[in-house]
C-alpha cells in the first residue's frame, strides 16, 4: 500500500515545523487517483509508521475508512475522533490528521483524489466532501449492510486490475465509489442544515467561495474580497452562506483562520508572532484578542496546553 511511501507535496516551509501536506502517490500500476485496501491491511505493513512516533500530516486526497470491527482512533484538527463499528471516519483534504497505534479496527480504507469523480457527482457531493463537513458519520442501521456490500464490491474490483480492459475497470471502480459517497450522503448530520434543500445557484456560488476561501484566507478577510474574486454581490454570497452553513460569510472566514491558528500554534508549534504574520493580522495583539475572543485562552495558553497532551 502507498501510504507510507506519500512525499511531502512542497518543500516550502512557512515557519517551524509545519505539517508536512502529502500528494497523492499510490504504487506503481494503481490507476486514476483512486486505491482500496483495508485498516487491517495498512497497519500490517506499516509497523512502525505513522505511529511510532505519531506525526500529524495533511494530504491533498480523501481518507474514508469504514469500521467493521474494533475501535479506530485518529486525530483529525487537533482533535481525537473514536469511530466505532457501523461509523465512518472521513479526512478531507488539507485536514491535519495524525494516527494512533494499531488496534482491533477492522473495516475497507478507501483513498482518492478530488478529481476521481465526475463534475455531475462532485456537485452533488459538494456539501459533503467540504472542509467543514464532519469527520465521523454515522448512517442509519437500515443503510449500514448496503454500504458495506458497496465498499467490499469496490475493495474486489480495485484487486481485480488487469482482468478487463482498464478503462471498464476505472468505470466500475468510480461508479461504486460514486454510489457509495452518494448513499453516505443522506446520513443524518452529514451536511449543514439547509445544503440539501439551498438552490442551485446558492449551492454552486457556495462551493466555489468555499474553493476560494481555501486559497486565500491568509490573506482576505473580508465578505467584499470574495464577493469580487467570484464576480457577485456580497448580498449574493451572504445569502449563499447561509443557506449552506447557517453562518455569515465573515464568520466562516473568521472560523478558518482560528482552525489554521489551532494548527499553528498546536503540533506544529509555532509561536504567536509567527502564527499573527501568517494570517494577515496586524500585530500581534490583534491575533491574540482575535484568539482569546474565540477560544477563551491566549494563544500561549492554547500552545502551552497543546504540547502537553499526546495524540
Amino acid at each position: 500500500m502507498m501510504v507510507g511511501k506519500r512525499h511531502p507535496a512542497s518543500n516550502r516551509q512557512a515557519g517551524p515545523a509545519e505539517v508536512p501536506l502529502y500528494g497523492f502517490q499510490p504504487p506503481v500500476g494503481t490507476p486514476f487517483g483512486l486505491e482500496v485496501s483495508t485498516v487491517q491491511d495498512f497497519f500490517a505493513e506499516h509497523d512502525d509508521w505513522p505511529w511510532n512516533p505519531p506525526h500529524p500530516g495533511r494530504a491533498t486526497f480523501h481518507y474514508l475508512i469504514a469500521v467493521t470491527e474494533g475501535e479506530l482512533l485518529h486525530d483529525v484538527d487537533h482533535l481525537t475522533r473514536t469511530v466505532v463499528p457501523g461509523q465512518w471516519l472521513w479526512v478531507r483534504p488539507g485536514h491535519t490528521q495524525c494516527w494512533h497505534p494499531p488496534g482491533a479496527a477492522r473495516g475497507p480504507f478507501i483513498l482518492f483524489e478530488p478529481d476521481v469523480l465526475t463534475p455531475a457527482t462532485a456537485r452533488l457531493l459538494a456539501p459533503l466532501t467540504a472542509h467543514e463537513a464532519p469527520a465521523v458519520l454515522s448512517p442509519h442501521p437500515d443503510e449500514a449492510a448496503w454500504l458495506h456490500q458497496t465498499a467490499l464490491q469496490l475493495l474486489a474490483e480495485h484487486r481485480a486490475l488487469g482482468r478487463r480492459p482498464l478503462d471498464v475497470h476505472h468505470a466500475l471502480r468510480r461508479s461504486l465509489l460514486e454510489a457509495l459517497l452518494l448513499r453516505l450522503a443522506n446520513t443524518p448530520g452529514a451536511t449543514p442544515t439547509g445544503a440539501a434543500t439551498a438552490g442551485t445557484g446558492h449551492s454552486d456560488t457556495y462551493g466555489r467561495f468555499a474553493d476560494t476561501l481555501e486559497l486565500h484566507f491568509r490573506e482576505l478577510h473580508r465578505a467584499a474580497d470574495y464577493a469580487e474574486l467570484l464576480g457577485c454581490s456580497v448580498r449574493t454570497l451572504s445569502r449563499a452562506a447561509r443557506y449552506a452553513t447557517g453562518s455569515g460569510v465573515r464568520d466562516l472566514i473568521d472560523e478558518r483562520r482560528l482552525l489554521e491558528a489551532r494548527r499553528l500554534l498546536g503540533r506544529a508549534q509555532w509561536d504567536a508572532r509567527s502564527v499573527a504574520a501568517h494570517l494577515g493580522f496586524t500585530d500581534r495583539a490583534n491575533f491574540g484578542r482575535f484568539f482569546r475572543d474565540r477560544t477563551g485562552i491566549t494563544p500561549a495558553a492554547y500552545a502551552a496546553r497543546s504540547a502537553t497532551t499526546g495524540p
